[in-house]
């Protein structure tokens, strides 16, 4: 039954994946956006995908899922294509930390 999510739209695609145990917003939106080329389809549920485009939209490292999407808003249809187009753009938030450093894994 999961083969034919490919003929179908985005929506109901997503929706039949999500149908399987283990399989949640963030992988059938990451899904459809590769299989059906959905532009629409917001990934939700990301670590740190609301925080870099609440920084670039507004300034907002702190975002959330839901101001992320009120942020898209004005892009509705292309939402995923737009946000795709802010982390390409490299405008992410300045670093609070240094890196750590790479550690030998070895010596544990």
């Amino acid at each position: 039954r999961l083969e034919e999510a490919v003929r179908m739209p985005p929506a109901a695609a997503r929706e039949r994946l999500e149908l399987v145990s283990g399989i949640g917003p963030w992988t059938s939106a990451e899904t459809v956006q590769r299989s059906h080329g959905a532009a629409d389809a917001v990934t939700i549920g990301d670590l740190h995908l609301p925080g870099i485009v609440g920084f670039a939209l507004a300034g907002d490292r702190h975002a959330d899922d839901a101001a992320m999407l009120r942020l898209l808003e004005p892009y509705a249809g292309q939402r995923h294509r737009a946000a795709r187009l802010i982390l390409l753009s490299g405008r992410v938030p300045p670093r609070r930390a240094p890196r750590m450093p790479i550690g030998d894994i070895g010596r544990l």
